[in-house]
């Protein structure tokens, strides 16, 4: 899988940055937003757990459900691509969070973009049923009964690779 290949090398690109390596995330933004398209993998057992994630509506101004581009423009509310460091949890008004640092020149604007890991009522199956889910404002959005997992997954220092192949 070329996103897998692109992600172990962002680790390798990273060094140090990443500490934790026993789980990654990738984000497939080739795939329509009605698939699960957020793989969470175990480094260790090679087992993926796949979720939903929306894309930024910046990147999807006609919202098709396809990602059409990325940004790293502040106020562009488009999705960045690229590799991210995950960060501290915090409470903010989608609930418990992660804050994510971008990595790339492609990405490094996620902190002062505000671009993190949060819980959106507009990600869930049923909206998926409809075929496609909403759109964040730039941020990886997960469906609400699913960030808990999440977050425990993802906890701070590992990679997302987000990307479109």
């Amino acid at each position: 899988m070329a996103l897998m290949r692109r992600a172990r090398a962002a680790l390798e690109r990273h060094g140090d940055a990443i500490p934790v390596r026993d789980r990654i995330a990738l984000v497939d933004f080739s795939q329509p937003s009605r698939r699960p398209r957020f793989h969470i993998v175990n480094m260790e057992s090679g087992t993926i757990e796949s979720l939903l994630v929306a894309h930024g509506k910046g990147s999807d101004p006609r919202h098709s459900g396809w990602l059409e581009s990325f940004s790293n423009v502040p106020g562009s509310e488009a999705s960045s691509a690229g590799a991210y460091l995950t960060g501290d949890l915090y409470v903010g008004k989608h609930g418990r969070s992660r804050r994510l640092i971008g990595l790339d020149p492609r990405n490094n604007n996620a902190e002062a973009r505000a671009i993190v890991i949060h819980g959106a009522w507009y990600v869930s199956p049923q909206m998926a049923g409809k075929g496609k889910i909403g759109r964040s404002q730039g941020c990886l959005a997960v469906e609400e009964k699913a960030i808990e997992k999440v977050l425990d997954r993802l906890g701070p220092g590992r990679l997302i690779y987000a990307d479109k192949v």
